[in-house]
């Protein structure tokens, strides 16, 4: 490895290490307003669903509780639907600065 190929990873990888975790103030403003109103939404949620345990479902009839079952599945995906967060593994980023060095 060349001094030169050495500095262009090491700027690359400073270049990621610093740049990435830059936000603006606007972003950070629209993503306290965006977990408020997620908090919000998770609170009804989490209101509905102990209403839901705490049915009689003995005297419901088969397309009640389909209903019951539909409803709890939307819930289900509107509140996973809520967390809009990337995952990156060890892995997945080792892969990437290999593919970085070898670009370069």
């Amino acid at each position: 490895m060349t001094v030169k190929n050495f500095f262009k990873i090491t700027s690359v990888i400073l270049f990621i290490a610093f740049a990435a975790p830059v936000k603006s103030m606007a972003s950070m403003k629209a993503s306290i307003s965006d977990s408020a109103g997620n908090a919000r939404i998770l609170s009804v949620i989490v209101s509905r669903v102990t209403e839901i345990q705490k049915m009689d479902k003995a005297n419901l009839g088969i397309t009640e509780k389909k209903e019951l079952k539909k409803e709890l599945m939307a819930m289900k995906h509107k509140a996973e639907g809520l967390d809009k967060r990337i995952y990156l593994s060890v892995g997945a980023i080792i892969l990437i600065i290999l593919l970085l060095i070898l670009i370069l």
